[in-house]
C-alpha cells in the first residue's frame, strides 16, 4: 500500500504520516515549499502549486490510496480576503489533483479521500445528524463545505471510490483547538462560551487519522462523520479538561458579544451547535480506542503534562 496525502505536516496529516509508517506504509506528500521536499523510500516529497494548477504527477505512481486534507485553516478572522483563500485553497487543491490525475495511468488507485467538515450541518441545540441530512447551514462555513464537496463529487468521474469525511472538533495536544481551551483554564481563568449549552461533536486526533486509513483500506464510499460517538456540551467539555487539569472554573460564562468583538464573525465556531452521529463508520466495523472525552482529554492533558516535564528537566540539565 503507498498513500499518496496533500496537508501530510498538519496537525491530522502528521498523525495519519505517523501511523502509515508505523505500519510499513510507503508516504508520498505534496508540499508547496521546496525546502520541505523529502527524498526517503517510506516517505517522498512532491512539490505543487494548487493556485497555478502545477504538479508535479511523479506524485501518484504506485499510489493505491489518495488522502486529501489541504485548505488553509479557518481559524482566522473572516475578512472577505481570508474567507477568499479558505475557499480557494479547498477548490484550488482539488481541482489541481483531479486534473493530475485525468493526465496518468490512475488504475493503481482504489480510493480516494478528501476531508471536509461537520459545519455543513445546521446550527441545532436538538437536532442529532445523520450524513443523509440534505439541509445546510446558512453561515460561511455552511458554504464552504457544501462547495469543498462538490468538488471532491467531480472525483466519481474516476473508477476508484470517493468518500468525504466530515471532521468535527479535533482534540490533540500538539495543535488545534485544544491547547487554546487548556491554557487559560491553567490560568484559572476557564470559562465555557454563551451559555454552554452548544453541542460539541469531538474525535481524538488518533481515531480521526485511524479512521481515513480505515476508510482507505476498506475501499468505502460515500460521506462519513468524522466524530466520537459521544458529543458533549461545551461546559462538559470545558468542565472535563478543568477536571483533568485540576483546576477549578470559578468564572461566569464568556457572552457571545465578548468574542464577537474579539474574533469578529469567525468567533461563530465558538458558539455554532451541532450534535452529529458516528453510527454510519461504526456499523462498517470501526472502533473508537477513545469514545469517551473525559478520557480522551485526560490522556491528552497527561501527555502535554509529560512533555512539559521533560521539557523542564531537559533545559536544567542543559543548564546545569
Amino acid at each position: 500500500m503507498k498513500v499518496l496525502i496533500t496537508g501530510a505536516t498538519g496537525l491530522v496529516g502528521r498523525e495519519i504520516v505517523a501511523q502509515c509508517l508505523s505500519k510499513n506504509i510507503e508516504v508520498h506528500y505534496l508540499t508547496t515549499s521546496r525546502a520541505k521536499l523529502e527524498n526517503a523510500k517510506e516517505y517522498q516529497g512532491f512539490y505543487w502549486n494548487p493556485s497555478k494548477g502545477e504538479i508535479d504527477t511523479n506524485c501518484f505512481l504506485g499510489v493505491t490510496a489518495i488522502i486529501n486534507l489541504a485548505g488553509s485553516s479557518i481559524a482566522t478572522r473572516w475578512t472577505s480576503r481570508n474567507k477568499k483563500q479558505i475557499l480557494d485553497s479547498r477548490i484550488n487543491s482539488l481541482a489541481t489533483l483531479r486534473k493530475g490525475l485525468q493526465t496518468v495511468d490512475s488504475s493503481s488507485v482504489n480510493s480516494f479521500i478528501s476531508a471536509s467538515a461537520i459545519g455543513v450541518y445546521p446550527n441545532s441545540l436538538s437536532n442529532y445528524y445523520l450524513e443523509d441530512e440534505k439541509e445546510i447551514d446558512s453561515s460561511f462555513l455552511g458554504e464552504i463545505v457544501h462547495a469543498w464537496e462538490q468538488e471532491t463529487d467531480a472525483f466519481n468521474i474516476f473508477d476508484f471510490p470517493v468518500a468525504k469525511i466530515r471532521i468535527g472538533l479535533v482534540l490533540s495536544q500538539k495543535g488545534g483547538a485544544l491547547p487554546k481551551l487548556m491554557k487559560p483554564i491553567e490560568n484559572y481563568f476557564g470559562a465555557a462560551f454563551g451559555t454552554g449549552l452548544q453541542w460539541q461533536s469531538w474525535i481524538h486526533v488518533k481515531d480521526l487519522a485511524r479512521m481515513f486509513l480505515f476508510v482507505s483500506e476498506n475501499k468505502l464510499a460515500g460521506i462519513f462523520n468524522g466524530v466520537g460517538p459521544n458529543p458533549v456540551s461545551n461546559s462538559k467539555l470545558v468542565g472535563e479538561i478543568a477536571k483533568a487539569l485540576q483546576r477549578p472554573l470559578f468564572l461566569p460564562n464568556i457572552p457571545e458579544i465578548v468574542m464577537r468583538l474579539i474574533l469578529g464573525r469567525m468567533s461563530y465556531l465558538l458558539f455554532v451547535s451541532q450534535r452529529v452521529s458516528s453510527k454510519k463508520i461504526e456499523e462498517e466495523g470501526f472502533v473508537f480506542f477513545f469514545p469517551n472525552v473525559c478520557l480522551a482529554v485526560e490522556r491528552i492533558c497527561e501527555s502535554a503534562s509529560m512533555d512539559s516535564t521533560n521539557t523542564t528537566k531537559h533545559t536544567k540539565e542543559f543548564l546545569s
